[in-house]
């Protein structure tokens, strides 16, 4: 019978824990690449349903412009830093939202700037804008 060879441990740990060691350190770095959004929340108001919230908020992911935005979640639930809004403008402004029935908004935007976002209906719910 022929003889058997281990395979050294010192060669095992090196092919295991190099790897290992070089992608942590490469998602450590590149996770700083990435900016951190916050979401504040200005104003929540709750359906006449109790089926979604309607959050007007700003997202800021660093270096760029003020915004206000608003968007329905389910009731009680965070907004998620991806959250698809029905309506946006590029200025830090004060919107008067308001549920007019348990499907339809009424949004009362600045006059002066210019919406990026602004959709007439969202999740069933009909929004007006003022």
């Amino acid at each position: 019978m022929p003889p058997v060879q281990k395979f050294p441990l010192r060669i095992f740990i090196l092919l295991t824990a190099l790897p290992a060691i070089v992608i942590g350190a490469t998602l450590w770095i590149v996770s700083d690449l990435v900016p951190v959004c916050t979401i504040e929340e200005q104003d929540r108001l709750t359906s006449p349903g109790q089926q979604f919230d309607l959050v007007v908020f700003s997202r800021d992911c660093g270096n760029h412009e003020a915004n206000t935005q608003a968007a329905l979640v389910p009731p009680g639930d965070e907004v998620p830093f991806d959250a698809a809004s029905f309506f946006s403008i590029a200025a830090d402004a004060d919107l008067s939202a308001r549920w007019l029935a348990a499907d339809s908004i009424e949004i009362t935007r600045p006059a002066s700037v210019a919406p990026l976002r602004d959709d007439a209906s969202v999740a069933g719910v009909t929004v007006t804008y003022k």
